[in-house]
């Protein structure tokens, strides 16, 4: 091989080099999960400098704070899907609420068995999820109204219904209905690690986060949810059952809603009306937080359980420095907009380094 050649096939090995670099460099910007995972890394240095001295960095601590996140990460991953895809369901909070209080009536006051009250909370959620995504593909009004009037209908049922049979506005007595400490292990367990009790729930949180994950980016439905919130008209081109794929989303987020649902209502031995509230809101902040864009067809798994994360870790944060709790929303709305800005940034800049 001559000398030009082998400075010819040096000079290429360089190039191709820089353009792997370039190209993992790019694929980073480009990442939605990237200003999330920022995120986690300054809120908890911010707490672990402020409150490291009063148990925030602790096992304890860290467990108080995964225990907050884990039952808004459940709900963050169904409802970053459907975000996804495109829509929005803000009736996933009074879903928490009417499903909790629907399996507690039927075990606490039908003498209904746990397992069978479960299921028939989950097939209820199941339906109304289904309403949901019905009327929004039927009508193809927004998804935002459509889900407003439904959050008010669904907490008001479950109000009203409450009050007519059992005069309060919960219904407790869980611990005493057989089947309980069976649910209670599956739901409400503790797991001991070094003196501190980490909740089951955690696990349950890891387990949809890693099914959700799969789902987006290693199956077929994943690339049919991304090209449904990108454009729903291409997607019906080249064969996406955009209808099914919305219906099916709104039906996930139901279920997820359930899921919390039954967490908390075996972790406190009964339900709520008013549980769940604000926790759409609460979702939406933390998948938006983790990268997904408000449009459709952007977004990560991933960043939804780190925004889940980082909302764990400020709202038990502020209870280690001392903080009145009043002060809470105002760090929630401030990541909000810090998040959407830092979002807007890394895009622009992924977008241009494919310039």
């Amino acid at each position: 091989m001559s000398a030009k050649d082998s400075s010819l096939d040096g000079a290429a090995s360089a190039h191709d080099d820089r353009l792997v670099r370039v190209g993992a460099l790019r694929s980073l910007l480009a990442h939605p999960s990237l200003g999330a995972l920022g995120g986690v890394v300054i809120v908890w240095a911010t707490f672990a400098l402020l409150a490291g001295d009063r148990g925030f960095v602790s096992l304890a601590g860290t467990a108080t704070y995964l225990q907050v996140a884990a039952e808004l990460g459940i709900l963050a991953v169904a409802v970053a899907l459907l975000m996804i895809g495109g829509e929005f369901d803000l009736s996933v909070g009074s879903m928490i609420g009417f499903t909790g209080i629907a399996m507690s009536i039927l075990c606490v006051e039908l003498g209904v068995s746990l397992p069978l009250a479960m299921l028939i909370a989950l097939l209820l959620a199941l339906a109304l999820g289904f309403g949901n995504g019905y009327i929004v593909v039927k009508t193809g009004l927004p998804s935002f109204i459509v889900t407003l009037g439904t959050l008010f209908m669904i907490r008001g049922l479950t109000i009203g219904t409450t009050r007519l049979v059992t005069g309060r506005t919960q219904v407790g007595g869980l611990r005493e209905v057989p089947g309980y400490e069976t649910a209670r292990m599956i739901f409400a367990g503790r797991i001991e690690f070094g003196g501190a009790g980490f909740s089951a729930s955690i696990l349950w949180w890891i387990a949809v986060v890693a099914l959700g994950a799969y789902l987006l980016a290693r199956t077929h439905y994943g690339n049919w949810i991304l090209g449904t919130g990108g454009s729903a008209q291409a997607a019906r081109q080249v064969g996406v059952p955009v209808r099914r794929v919305k219906i099916g989303l709104f039906m996930l987020t139901a279920a997820s809603a359930w899921l919390v649902a039954m967490l908390q209502a075996v972790n406190y031995g009964g339900a709520d009306v008013l549980r769940g509230e604000q926790r759409e809101f609460f979702a939406i902040i933390a998948v938006v937080i983790g990268g997904t864009l408000l449009t459709g067809g952007y977004g990560s798994i991933i960043g939804a359980a780190l925004g889940a994360l980082i909302f764990g870790m400020v709202r038990q944060g502020i209870v280690f420095t001392g903080v009145d709790a009043d002060w809470f929303q105002v760090f929630l709305g401030l990541m909000l907009l810090i998040a959407v800005l830092v979002n807007s940034y890394v895009r622009r800049r992924a977008a241009e380094s494919r310039r």
